[in-house]
């Protein structure tokens, strides 16, 4: 049972009214969200805030986390901050029990910091591998070198079908309704062929810049199309992407100047998502959504 002054601090759900609020935290811990990205994540998720009395007895926001759902049996986890002036409280664990008991029995996937580790291992997460952050503006990106009956086409009205069978196919999730949400404001190229849908990545603006993400390909070949159709036609903006260590991108993305600047680790709780099919993700939504 909570006691002294980690009693004074109260969980409840997370409202649209707290985004301003969760938007100073992420701020405060130097993360790039835009106040439109927590609404997205809003709309998509749920989440939970702790909060206690401020200044003139103010109620503040000190500490937030989010889940999103996918199908009935997974879930990623993230926007998991405390604000430094109330650490130490027991805040993370408590705001990560009430997320998990809403959870229930799904498979659950999260993003790492080094910070955050050791408490994920302690609810039960595993770790799974890492995932590096690339990002800069001053690259330059040559061609891309396709095979032969290999095209990368714009995104049409009429392919998200196949959108949604390459990302369930890719994650072993439905993500349905994530796709549903980021497409109508972003641009998206899908990769084919010999005519064949067999990958796509989108692109989007998300904190400092654009993200290029997700990207779902067959191989390594063919992530590199879709991803240097993005870099190449905006080459001087601010760009993105969280790439996972075995998409064998890192190295790549360096050359073309978008140094690694960061990394976290993949981490599950529960059964590990069977994703064994012909396509895979190469550079994730976000590292909250995966």
């Amino acid at each position: 049972m909570a006691t002294g002054i980690e009693a004074m601090v109260d969980l409840r759900r997370m409202t649209a009214e707290d985004l301003a609020a969760a938007h100073d935290l992420s701020h405060e811990q130097k993360w790039p969200h835009r106040i439109e990205d927590w609404e997205m994540l809003f709309q998509l998720g749920f989440g939970y805030v702790a909060e206690r009395d401020g200044p003139n007895h103010q109620r503040e926001v000190v500490g937030t986390a989010m889940a999103w759902l996918y199908g009935d049996d997974a879930a990623t986890l993230g926007m998991v901050i405390v604000s430094p002036k109330a650490q130490g409280l027991g805040i993370g664990r408590r705001l990560m029990d009430a997320v998990l008991h809403d959870l229930g029995d799904r498979t659950v996937m999260l993003n790492a910091t080094e910070e955050g580790a050791p408490l994920y291992r302690k609810l039960g997460f595993e770790p799974v591998g890492p995932v590096f952050q690339h990002q800069g503006a001053a690259f330059a990106v040559p061609m891309a070198e396709l095979i032969p009956d290999e095209r990368v086409r714009p995104l049409g009205s009429k392919d998200m079908d196949v959108l949604r069978d390459l990302a369930r196919q890719a994650t072993g999730m439905n993500r349905d309704a994530l796709l549903d949400a980021l497409v109508p404001g972003a641009q998206g190229v899908v990769l084919t062929r010999s005519n064949e849908p067999v990958g796509f990545a989108l692109f989007r603006r998300f904190g400092r810049g654009y993200v290029v993400g997700p990207t779902i390909a067959p191989d390594t070949g063919g992530a590199k199309a879709l991803i240097s159709h993005w870099l190449g036609s905006n080459s001087g903006m601010f760009c993105r992407l969280d790439v996972p260590e075995e998409s064998g991108l890192g190295g790549w993305l360096d050359e073309l100047g978008l140094p690694c600047v960061g990394r976290v680790m993949r981490m599950v709780r529960g059964k590990p998502i069977d994703a064994n099919a012909p396509v895979k993700t190469f550079s994730l939504t976000t590292q909250a959504l995966g």
